[in-house]
């Protein structure tokens, strides 16, 4: 046996397999990452839906009041002794924040949704040119406690 086929047969050296060690637990490494960060924003989506829906079900429900107070006296906010299972326009969601859960109108928390953050923002202003018309422009942010990412506006308008 010459000595070119001795060389030939011989295996890795021990650097070489080292090298291969930390190259591949490098590659190990970046996967792992990568399939962690998705785990862990695989439930956004959902989340999200969620907060739009949370957020439509407020907007339908204070389109359905009337503009302003039907016994006159409107403090742009709910008037005094008011309870969101007794407003009666618009101007008394004003200032709604629930920060303890998505609530329903008689205010019990709804099963499932205490994560959701919920303000509401009443404001008049004016659409159209030139003079244009009075509106009221009504904004519910919804929010989400674990996940900072969530942030759901639903605007609407409602013309006087």
């Amino acid at each position: 046996m010459n000595r070119q086929t001795a060389y030939r047969q011989r295996g890795v050296t021990l650097i070489e397999l080292v090298v291969s060690i930390v190259i591949l637990s490098v590659a190990a490494a970046g996967i792992l990452m990568v399939m962690t960060q998705t785990i862990l924003s695989s439930a956004d989506p959902m989340i999200r839906e969620q907060a739009t829906a949370v957020a439509q079900s407020y907007m339908e429900e204070i389109l359905t009041q009337p503009l302003t107070d039907p016994s006159g006296g409107e403090v742009n906010g709910p008037e005094s002794g008011e309870t969101r299972a007794n407003y009666d326009d618009v101007w008394d969601y004003n200032g709604l924040n629930n920060s303890s859960g998505a609530l329903d109108q008689n205010g019990a928390t709804v099963a499932g949704l205490e994560g959701y953050n919920v303000i509401v923002s009443v404001s008049s202003t004016t659409l159209g040119p030139g003079a244009g018309s009075p509106a009221l422009r009504i904004a519910v942010t919804v929010t989400h406690d674990g996940l900072a990412g969530i942030n759901v506006p639903v605007v609407a308008y409602r013309l006087n």
